[in-house]
């Protein structure tokens, strides 16, 4: 576990907005030194601007995580720079919805790029620096924070091709703990499970690239991202809450992290029916108003 931050290095993915930013702004508070990563470049750059004002040593790097090339020269450059990060934050994602066969080749590649190859490329090229480090100092302590979301333990409608990302991101994660407790006491992973908190991540496609153009939204596409919206929107936690659970949980050596533990109600019921072998549950059955909202919607 990392209790005390001050001077280690933390990797940061999607760090021009949202959790990535309010990570960024807590790690310089306990004067961490910040690789900032990002693929909007106006965001990255405000966001590397404030940092270093604030007298923080800040490499900014802009990167799309789902290209593999782009991803080892980030590493590459962090480990000339600064060595191994004691802290990597594989927190980029993007969002998009619609009933599940109704997204396009282009949709699931876009989506699985940044959401699940970026992590996987953070994990494969930082993890064997961080046990360079760690075997070459049994003082070292590294971390690795991997963002997924509630949809990554839920399956909520009209949204499937982010909680397919989700869950593969979970998944990835509790086999990197499991991995990683098989050869080292020194580091460890955690996986971040938000709710609804506003930071702009219904706001994804201004950051699709070129080479995988969306199609004309589906009428199901346009509900969902009309109830992303106003759900992320309304969210009365802040992405500042949640990077402050992120560094106490780190501190702790704790693996789950979630933003809102009221929603496990509806984990619970999943995975009830899971071990009774029962169908799949209502989803909306701790908010029946929202099912009703998005059936007539889609039905009308």
């Amino acid at each position: 576990m990392i209790q005390d931050f001050a001077g280690k290095t933390a990797v940061i993915t999607g760090a021009g907005s949202g959790f990535g930013l309010a990570l960024a702004r807590l790690g310089a508070q306990l004067g961490m030194k910040l690789a900032l990563v990002d693929v909007q470049k106006d965001a990255l750059d405000a966001a590397c601007a404030e940092l270093q004002a604030s007298g923080t040593p800040v490499m900014a790097r802009r990167v799309d995580v789902a290209d593999g090339g782009q991803m080892q020269a980030l590493a590459n450059d962090v480990g000339a720079q600064w060595g191994a990060p004691h802290l990597v934050f594989n927190n980029a994602g993007v969002a998009a919805g619609g009933l599940v066969w109704e997204n396009t080749e282009a949709d699931w590649d876009w989506v699985l790029g940044v959401n699940l190859k970026g992590v996987v490329h953070g994990v494969r090229l930082f993890t064997p620096m961080m046990l360079q480090a760690a075997k070459a100092d049994p003082n070292w302590r590294g971390h690795l924070v991997n963002t997924a979301s509630m949809a990554g333990l839920l399956t909520p409608p009209n949204m499937g091709i982010y909680n397919v990302s989700k869950h593969a991101v979970v998944a990835l994660t509790e086999t990197l703990y499991q991995d990683l407790q098989l050869v080292t006491t020194q580091i460890s992973a955690s996986v971040l499970c938000p709710y609804f908190v506003p930071t702009g991540i219904s706001l994804s496609q201004r950051n699709r690239p070129a080479h995988l153009p969306p199609e004309a939204m589906t009428a199901s596409q346009r509900i969902g991202q009309a109830m992303s919206e106003k759900a992320v929107g309304s969210g009365k936690v802040s992405a500042e809450n949640v990077a402050q659970m992120v560094f106490d949980a780190v501190a702790a050596d704790r693996f789950y992290i979630y933003s809102h533990p009221k929603a496990l109600g509806n984990v619970r019921l999943r995975v009830d029916a899971i071990l009774n072998g029962d169908n799949p549950p209502d989803p909306f059955a701790e908010r029946p108003d929202i099912g009703t909202q998005l059936r007539q919607a889609l039905q009308g």
